[in-house]
């Protein structure tokens, strides 16, 4: 481990081998040969609008990237993107993070927010310079305060978020009318306790004949996770992971939330059974009136036609709140930065910012408030009916070991599979993800 005397608050820097502990105990990535070498081509050009970008957005999100980037790329001060697409997960962020520990990082990367805690304090990303940004147009008052306090560390900014992408509810229109439960404007109604939403989900299945909610969850790395995150944070509960301490975790109140989920998904109203496929496929085969689920599913869940209304996550415990995670750039270090390059880099993502209009027909909330203030936005349906998710965000706990990707969401979503599937109580299954947080705290902080 090195310490960097760069001026940017003495921040301790991860060195190459506090980078492979990291990486190992992290993500449990194996490092492949060659992975080095691919991190050191230099610039394309000496002009600073060449700019080497990495993202993980592939798919029909890659296609929308690919549009924004070509726009940017227009005109006179047009940028000259080399644009890097790598798989998302552990590979990723293990890729991104051995290119900065070595100084050799592309000029602007993307990052999941909730990974943000395992990069900043090691020196693994560059704070932006909120100047150059405000030159630029982009503000923070620009971005929900739920997203712009978490791209923070030591009151510095290290991440730029371009979106938010929530855990949300989607709806059979026809089917939640018909249950009662769309208000004056067609919108779903509020549930405000465990009972209405319970109340709710059978009103939705007597509508549709079998089964209100589908949420597929087996042998799924998140979706227990995500589910839990948003209804424990809505008892107003933290799950706190404080390094070289033990977890904090109100297990009465998680009890409570597993118990809660346990009832929705009973096996008699709803399945308790199905995994993520599963459940899309019978969303979209029509074989349920509602599924709980990311909104980045919109395009394949509106393929089929079927009237589609969709809304936050549930208020069930009395505090809003939805869980999410945001698609946000950040500058990694890089050993010798070009400061023309460096201003480049804000230009060019202030830009795309500007341009997330085209990324919100994917399902994604702009994280950029003037997009979402544009009638256009509000024109955009089911989109702009859960865009208010953006403001009850809730990320997972700021730690190294969390976020999109991490083994802890695995762990945690395992220790609450047996629950939801009959082999566990509830309170058993809370003790369990408080002794799986505890395992994962016992492992040295890469970053410490």
């Amino acid at each position: 481990m090195s310490f960097d005397h760069s001026g940017h608050g003495g921040r301790r820097r991860l060195g190459r081998r506090g980078f492979l502990r990291f990486g190992l105990a992290g993500t449990g990535a194996v490092l492949a040969p060659g992975v080095l070498s691919a991190c050191a081509s230099p610039a394309a050009s000496d002009d600073p609008r060449a700019l080497r970008v990495w993202d993980l957005f592939s798919g029909g999100d890659g296609l929308l990237m690919d549009e924004m980037i070509a726009e940017a790329e227009r005109g006179a001060d047009g940028f000259r993107i080399d644009r890097t697409i790598l798989e998302w997960g552990p590979a990723y962020y293990t890729k991104l993070a051995m290119a900065a520990a070595g100084g050799r990082a592309p000029e602007v990367a993307v990052l999941h927010l909730s990974r943000l805690a395992g990069y900043a304090p090691g020196g693994l990303v560059e704070p932006f310079d909120l100047g150059l940004l405000a030159e630029f147009g982009v503000r923070e008052a620009d971005f929900p305060s739920a997203i712009w306090q978490r791209a923070q560390y030591e009151g510095e900014v290290y991440a730029v978020p371009l979106d938010t992408h929530p855990f949300i509810f989607f709806y059979d229109l026809d089917l939640a009318d018909q249950a009662g439960l769309l208000d004056s404007d067609g919108q779903l109604v509020e549930m405000g306790s465990p009972e209405a939403m319970l109340e709710a989900s059978a009103q939705l299945a007597a509508a549709h004949g079998s089964t209100g909610v589908l949420f597929g969850h087996v042998n799924d790395p998140s979706q227990n996770w995500r589910m839990f995150n948003a209804l424990y944070a809505q008892t107003g509960s933290t799950f706190g992971l404080p390094d070289g301490g033990e977890p904090e975790v109100d297990i009465e109140a998680a009890a409570r939330v597993i118990a809660f989920m346990q009832q929705l998904f009973d096996g008699a109203t709803n399945p308790n059974n199905l995994d993520y496929d599963g459940a899309t496929a019978a969303f979209t085969g029509g074989r349920g009136a509602s599924i709980m689920v990311g909104e980045w599913e919109l395009p394949t869940l509106r393929a089929n036609g079927r009237p589609l209304g969709a809304a936050p996550y549930p208020n069930v415990f009395g505090q809003p709140a939805v869980h999410a995670d945001s698609h946000s750039y950040v500058l990694p270090r890089q050993e010798n930065a070009d400061p023309e390059r460096r201003r480049e880099a804000h230009r060019y993502v202030a830009d795309m910012l500007k341009r997330s209009f085209t990324w919100a027909s994917a399902g994604h909330i702009p994280a950029y408030q003037p997009v979402i203030a544009d009638p256009e936005y509000a024109a955009l349906d089911p989109q702009s009916s859960y865009a208010e998710a953006g403001e009850t965000a809730v990320l997972d706990p700021p730690s190294w070991l969390t976020g999109s990707g991490s083994n802890f969401q695995v762990r945690m979503s395992q220790a609450m599979q047996s629950a939801l599937l009959g082999n566990a109580s509830a309170e058993s299954a809370a003790q369990q993800m408080v002794r799986e947080s505890a395992a994962l705290l016992d492992q040295p902080n890469p970053v410490a």
